[in-house]
């Protein structure tokens, strides 16, 4: 006999987890106690927010291509942790979040911190369910992994009343089945040529959330044999080497205007595992509803994905990494006429990363140039959600995959723990994370969770004194009336030294670089707070002009 709470920690043995995130609570301490045996086995991290915690499991999601794990505490626990798996959802990263929960005997009470769990995630989720019987456990754990992992892959989130994680049970951990996902068939292969043979200007569009190295890989080899333009989705710049001739830049906010002519002049669009959301059609303007003019060919690997939105020419339920495995091996088309258009796209996005010097404060794009040519290729760059990380997106240079690690969800406070979650699972590759000023103080905290572990991540906090996105919004549709969107600012620098970790302000180009090498010597977590121009919005935009192309629509 064993309790509900060591078959919980022995069944995530089982699926293979080794990491955990959590913010403790007395609802779950039947498997805390559980923890306690497994330390040398199953690492956990406490953290600071639950936020923290589910963005930590996310970002570890992202890196192993793994369900991340976090657990969280009912109620608060519950709803702080949900942005985890809101972005969880948005971006198709497995994650699996267990929710302790008040005991059986107390629901519909309005007991302490009571929340309805599975109705609360039901919209954001997966799947949610709640484990009312002790020895069904193994059952549900086995599942969620399955879940997590199948399809377009998500979260999913289990709430466990602490009276099932502390009844005595007597239960067999069961371990899920080996993943599967739909391989790509003969015919959709021959289809797939077929377009390609008679299409005069292509474009692939990759992106979604189950790629690892081997697809970003077999991407590389099918688009330079057939010499194909390649778009990636909002914050998916790592799938394909940013400097490889295919290479035609980012489909997200910021997107060059040569990106998004090439994309509507295109006749066939081949999407690899890309949802086509909002971001990465231009507010659904790049492609027609419901049937886009371009031939839209649509590999996914959930059927429930591919009518969604846009009604395909060619709709496959396939995996994007079998696809790719497949597409690199097939005889490439003869001469492609579209060889010319696909250099100029890529021409066309190598002049882009030409940065303008600004005025005043430290020049983020000379910056971002500058890490391009220190960082090695395996570098880590984390970001959260802003228009600061337009210049990272823009003048970063991205080399390979899994060195990208960002919400495509647009979550703010993302980056400090995600850092943390990349360092853990990488300890000897650099990880660099950049934050807004608002960005960083919603989950800054996180900090003494990296000095507790040991995470030597460097912090990048812009700071420019407001919430710029937003203000970027403002001055567009009401210039000039500028309410709710400056901020007061504490010395960040100092801010981290009270945590432990190193702090530097830096106010000039100058000394920005050789301020990085000192935050990479510290040997421990490290924070810059670069000061930059606050009237530059964007790379190429500053309030002034915005605020003059406002007027002039108007």
């Amino acid at each position: 006999m064993t309790t509900g709470g060591r078959v919980v920690v022995d069944a995530l043995l089982t699926n293979g987890a080794d990491r955990v995130f959590c913010v403790p609570g007395e609802s779950f301490l039947a498997v805390l106690d559980a923890f306690h045996d497994v330390t040398d086995r199953l690492s956990l991290i406490v953290c600071r927010h639950e936020g923290g915690a589910t963005f930590m499991a996310e970002a570890d999601g992202k890196l192993t291509g793994r369900p991340g794990i976090a657990f969280v505490t009912r109620g608060p626990g519950a709803t702080n942790g949900s942005i985890g798996v809101h972005t969880a959802r948005q971006d198709g990263t497995p994650l699996i979040l267990f929710v302790g929960q008040v005991a059986r005997g107390m629901r519909d009470r309005d007991a302490f911190q009571e929340v309805d769990l599975v109705a609360m995630f039901a919209p954001l989720a997966k799947w949610s369910a709640q484990i009312d019987e002790p020895k069904r456990i193994p059952e549900y754990i086995a599942r969620a992994f399955a879940i997590a992992m199948s399809g377009m892959r998500g979260p999913v989130v289990i709430a466990l009343p602490e009276d099932v994680l502390s009844a005595p049970i007597d239960a067999v951990p069961i371990a899920v089945a080996a993943e599967t996902q739909p391989r790509l068939r003969d015919a959709d292969a021959a289809a797939l040529q077929a377009e390609l043979a008679r299409a005069q200007r292509p474009l692939v569009i990759a992106g979604g959330g189950a790629w690892n190295q081997a697809a970003s890989a077999d991407l590389a080899t099918f688009a330079a044999r057939n010499a194909l333009p390649v778009a990636v989705e909002f914050r998916c710049q790592d799938f394909l080497d940013n400097d490889h001739p295919s290479y035609a830049g980012a489909l997200g906010l910021g997107a060059q205007r040569a990106l998004i002519a090439l994309a509507k002049d295109a006749d066939v669009i081949l999407a690899l595992g890309a949802r086509l959301g909002e971001v990465a059609t231009q507010n659904y303007t790049l492609l027609d509803l419901p049937r886009p003019t371009p031939r839209l060919l649509h590999v996914m690997a959930d059927a429930a994905e591919l009518h969604r939105v846009y009604q395909p020419a060619l709709a496959i339920v396939a995996d994007p990494r079998d696809a790719l495995a497949r597409l690199a091996e097939v005889p490439p088309v003869s001469d492609p006429v579209w060889s010319v258009r696909t250099r100029e796209a890529h021409s066309a996005l190598v002049a882009s990363r030409s940065a303008v010097p600004v005025a005043q404060g430290v020049d983020l794009a000379a910056f971002a140039l500058a890490l391009r040519e220190r960082l090695p290729e395996d570098a880590i760059v984390v970001n959260g959600a802003g228009n600061f990380s337009l210049w990272v997106h823009r003048f970063f240079t991205y080399r390979r995959y899994g060195t990208q690690i960002a919400p495509r969800s647009g979550a703010m406070g993302y980056a400090v723990p995600a850092a943390v979650a990349a360092k853990l699972r990488h300890p000897r590759r650099t990880v660099v994370c950049f934050a807004g000023d608002g960005d960083f103080l919603m989950t800054g905290q996180e900090l003494a969770t990296a000095v507790m572990v040991g995470a030597a991540i460097v912090v990048i906090v812009v700071n420019n004194g407001m919430y710029g996105t937003i203000r970027m919004h403002q001055e567009r549709a009401y210039p000039e009336r500028v309410v709710g969107t400056q901020l007061v600012n504490p010395d960040f620098a100092a801010y981290a030294r009270a945590f432990g970790a190193s702090g530097e302000i830096v106010e000039t180009s100058a000394g920005a670089a050789a301020a990085f090498e000192r935050a990479l010597r510290s040997g421990g977590p490290a924070l810059l707070e670069l000061r930059v121009d606050r009237s530059a919005l964007t790379p190429s935009a500053t309030v002034e002009q915005i605020r003059k192309a406002s007027r002039h629509d108007r």
